[in-house]
């Protein structure tokens, strides 16, 4: 496992994160859950991230108990604050200085620790003055709760005035989260070159673009058995977009490459995302240990200029690259 910096800061985060968004407490049984986190230690990742908001408090329950009895400081631990939790009441969401400092108790509780390593704005939030938030941030950091805090997708304007007024709050801004795949671009543009700026790293979701990039899906064909477009929990949402005829057989192209590297589908898209030198980490979710065991194995794995190219051929106009698609909801979502 390769380890790298998160933004400027002296944190070090495995470049393999282990994330449970859509698995833990909802897709799969705990048990299987926790043997997916026993296989992502075993395979070197130390990073693990989850949010108050998945599974509605759950993911984060199961996460602490799959960790219980771990060294804590051999750990980096990551949730978020924003989306709805508990009875989902006005002040029950969004980052408010008393969802912040209520949140970011019950996370601590759920997981079982002291102190999370870095703590996130899942969103940004239109209605809270950011001056409110970002002061209730600073607070949670001098209070130990948190030891860095990071955002998820905030544009490259919102990242700025964050970061302005973190530094005269006496803490920095070091990551931002968002959607990143050979598919989904849309941070290239202005998202990446204002967090080189700021010295802020991206740990990017859906690196597998939620498993599309796997090449399980085929134009034409039915939708396998068991997948996320057939999980009606929320994973069938989540991965529409991407099922176009187009879009699956411009993938399909994309195995001779993979298999020319002697690498997985999988791994071919975890290890383009890395390609991105501002980039931290990907995270990988795993519904079965052996996926997390097969996944690691991208860490490390440079890719060739000429693979980056032809890649880039074979998907052209099919990978989304409009700088606008980073949004964060108009108002506070009950």
């Amino acid at each position: 496992m390769k380890f790298r910096y998160l933004g400027n800061s002296g944190l070090k985060i495995s470049e393999i994160t282990y994330g449970n968004w859509l698995t833990h407490g909802s897709q799969v049984e705990n048990d299987t859950a926790t043997q997916c986190v026993r296989a992502a230690l075993d395979n070197g990742i130390t990073t693990f991230d989850t949010a108050d908001a998945y599974a509605n408090t759950v993911a984060e329950q199961v996460l602490g108990d799959a960790l219980k009895g771990e060294r804590r400081s051999s750990l980096e631990i990551f949730t978020k604050v924003y989306w709805p939790t508990g009875p989902k009441g006005p002040n029950d969401t969004g980052l408010s200085r008393k969802h912040i400092l209520e949140s970011i108790d019950g996370s601590l509780q759920r997981l079982g620790t002291d102190y999370v390593d870095l703590y996130q704005a899942h969103r940004y939030d239109y209605e809270t003055p950011l001056f409110e938030t970002m002061q209730a941030f600073a607070d949670v950091v001098r209070q130990g709760k948190a030891l860095y805090i990071g955002v998820s997708e905030w544009t490259a304007e919102q990242l700025r005035e964050g970061h302005a007024l973190a530094e005269s709050l006496g803490f920095q801004l070091i990551s931002n989260q968002p959607q990143y795949s050979m598919l989904w671009r849309v941070i290239e543009e202005e998202v990446v070159p204002a967090s080189k700026e700021l010295g802020i790293s991206q740990i990017v979701w859906s690196p597998v673009a939620q498993g599309v990039l796997t090449g399980k899906y085929k134009a034409g064909q039915p939708l396998p058995s068991g997948s996320r477009a057939t999980d009606e929990k929320g994973g069938a949402d989540t991965v529409k977009s991407f099922l176009t005829d187009d879009i699956l057989q411009r993938v399909e192209k994309l195995e001779p490459i993979a298999a020319s590297l002697d690498l997985t589908m999988a791994q071919l898209a975890i290890a383009w995302v890395l390609a991105n030198e501002n980039v931290a980490a990907a995270i990988i979710g795993a519904s079965r240990p052996e996926q997390v065991a097969s996944n690691v194995e991208a860490s490390g794995v440079e890719l060739p200029a000429e693979v980056l190219s032809q890649i880039d051929d074979v998907l052209g106009s099919a990978a989304v690259a409009d700088p606008s698609k980073t949004t964060s909801p108009p108002t506070r979502v009950v």
